[in-house]
């Protein structure tokens, strides 16, 4: 009775770790990768195999296994997909173009770039897992950042991630300690705008 097979593959970063010494040290790379996200991917895998022949009939709000499968399918299914949003846009020297139509739209939604940073590193220093920058493709197109507790809690219905950061610990304690505001400027000044600038393009259709 589920409505997929499972199989979810682990994808390889995109670009060399050479490419992120800013943000991340190799240490880091490769646990982030190796041990974190593809845990998430595995986990998908195997909640959603197990979501086709799970008891339905037991299903409750106090404890089922389908509940708790349901719960745990938010959680891995998110882990998998934030961190390819993470590492996607990755890579670049943080330059932008006025005449890019993502550019435009984030200072027409927030009245500037530099505004719009400002919200990023605040909801970044807010949330205990994410920041999440998205367009909400269902109401108003509109570029918007959101603030994620846990892979599963935060966000909107309808929005696409363009950009996320983790804020989790294990993302930047390694080379940055406890400043998780300098990690949030490095990876800013990071981020690869052609590639959002596809990535909107794509969803704002």
């Amino acid at each position: 009775m589920g409505n997929s097979e499972g199989n979810y593959e682990v994808k390889k970063m995109p670009l060399e770790q050479a490419k992120l010494l800013s943000v991340m040290d190799e240490q880091t790379y490769t646990w982030h990768h190796d041990k974190h996200y593809a845990g998430y991917v595995n986990k998908r895998n195997e909640i959603e195999k197990e979501l086709n022949s799970v008891d339905r009939s037991k299903a409750n709000v106090n404890y089922s296994a389908y509940r708790a499968l349901k719960l745990e399918e938010t959680w891995n299914g998110n882990g998998m997909l934030l961190h390819e949003v993470y590492w996607s846009t990755m890579g670049g020297d943080g330059k932008y173009n006025d005449s890019m139509e993502v550019i435009k739209a984030i200072n027409s939604s927030f009245g500037s770039i530099d505004a719009w940073k400002v919200d990023f590193l605040a909801a970044g220093k807010s949330g205990r897992g994410w920041v999440v920058t998205s367009i909400d493709v269902l109401t108003d197109g509109k570029i918007r950042n959101f603030m994620f507790d846990a892979h599963n809690q935060g966000g909107l219905v309808g929005c696409v991630p363009l950009i996320a950061a983790d804020v989790f610990e294990h993302a930047y304690y390694h080379k940055f300690g406890p400043d998780r505001a300098a990690y949030l400027d490095v990876l800013v000044a990071n981020i690869d705008w052609n590639k959002v600038e596809a990535a909107y393009k794509k969803y704002k259709k």
